[in-house]
């Protein structure tokens, strides 16, 4: 069992989470709302977040804050930190949950490949800005959701934006190695603070993401998908467990550490990201 009933273990622990208007992020936003934690979701919606403010208080009695954000903008992502520290004393939890598959290739405001800006240097800028509060706030965690839809994917850092060739689930696929490659890296450098960093796969969840998946995947998840809160069950051990205290640089299934792709253990892959990132990102 991945976790268990105890009362407010979370009590006093302030939490960010993104893309918690739906799926996995609401059921972890839900339950961590019933172990006490202070909720802080961004959203992009305004509508749909105060609509799932109002489902965690009808559920939990617990009332969350919401702070908008469009996490494809590398602006909008400096907004929310900047907002974050303005208001929030401290940080003990950040949960990169927002995710996305774009049918059609898009660009971003930045002009970064979509998917790549929201799965992956959303999870990357957000977490940097951040770190000193995380740091100052210690013991802290960062989250990031990933999947084991990496496990089928490689990077060509000289198409990295898939501008020679655009396949939505590949591309989806390729994200989610960054995240755990990003996780990785995060975790060594992170090494002798009070902060931890792991990655999970949530499983095969059913969830608003499947809309603009072919008709035969809509079909597959269906019959065959999780709940979103089975789904939540690993972030959520990982965002509050004491089992996890001291355990970074990880990846997780079914509240377990498992094996990630080979390739997600190339340690030059893992620095080279994270120096295209930084720049992309625009951090010096």
């Amino acid at each position: 069992m991945c976790y268990s009933p105890v009362m407010d273990p979370m009590k006093g622990r302030i939490c960010l989470i993104t893309g918690a208007t739906s799926g996995i992020g609401k059921a972890a936003a839900i339950e961590l709302a019933r172990r006490g934690a202070t909720l802080v979701l961004s959203c992009r919606d305004s509508q749909k977040g105060e609509s799932t403010i109002r489902e965690i208080r009808e559920k939990t009695g617990v009332s969350a804050d919401l702070l908008s954000a469009d996490l494809s903008s590398l602006e909008s992502v400096r907004q929310l930190a900047r907002m974050f520290q303005a208001k929030y004393p401290a940080l003990h939890v950040l949960i990169n949950n927002a995710g996305l598959l774009v049918r059609k290739r898009t660009l971003s405001a930045d002009g970064l490949e979509m998917t790549f800006a929201v799965n992956h240097l959303a999870y990357f800028l957000l977490s940097h800005l951040l770190l000193d509060m995380l740091k100052a706030s210690g013991p802290a965690r960062i989250v990031n959701v990933s999947s084991d839809a990496h496990f089928r994917a490689a990077l060509d850092f000289d198409d990295l934006q898939s501008e020679k060739k655009y396949s939505p689930f590949g591309v989806y696929c390729k994200s989610k190695l960054c995240n755990v490659l990003f996780t990785y890296e995060l975790a060594k450098r992170l090494q002798g603070t009070s902060v931890t960093a792991n990655t999970l796969h949530p499983g095969f969840v059913a969830t608003g993401f499947f809309r603009d998946t072919p008709g035969f995947v809509k079909t597959y998840a269906r019959f065959f998908a999780l709940s979103p809160e089975k789904g939540a069950k690993t972030t959520v051990f990982l965002a509050s467990s004491g089992e996890v205290n001291n355990v970074s640089g990880k990846y997780f299934k079914r509240c377990a550490e498992a094996r990630s792709s080979a390739l997600s253990y190339e340690t030059f892959l893992a620095q080279r990201l994270w120096q295209v990132s930084k720049h992309l990102a625009g951090l010096s």
